[in-house]
């Protein structure tokens, strides 16, 4: 009884089928602004400042493993591995983006040549 109902609203409203699409869009489109605004965009960021950090991890970084061992960086090894020391004369090669935080920066690297006097 009420699927027949049903039907016959249908058939009479058929030519309103373009505008609710449009309506749909209409709705829809905002939400999809707010949501790349209050989510994509800041995990891109954060997304962004981490890789930065990683990359700009050298000797004499103290830094947070991911297992949650606190070492400093004695060695870059390449773009992917670290030598950490975890403890005085125990030293661990680390795969940098299992690098949690770094806590505390080593000092500045100096690129210029050394004065001879």
């Amino acid at each position: 009884m009420f699927i027949t109902e049903a039907f016959a609203q249908d058939a009479a409203g058929g030519s309103s089928a373009m505008g609710s699409g449009l309506e749909m869009l209409l709705l829809f489109a905002p939400l999809m602004v707010v949501w790349y605004f209050l989510l994509i965009r800041p995990q891109r960021q954060q997304m962004k400042k981490r890789t930065e950090t990683l990359s700009n991890i050298r000797r004499g970084d103290q830094v947070v493993l991911g297992s949650g061992v606190v070492g400093k960086v004695t060695k870059v090894i390449d773009d992917k591995e670290l030598e950490v020391e975890i403890a005085e004369g125990v030293r661990v090669r680390a795969v940098r983006n299992f690098v949690a935080e770094v806590r505390v920066k080593g000092e500045p690297v100096n690129t210029e040549a050394p004065v001879k006097s």
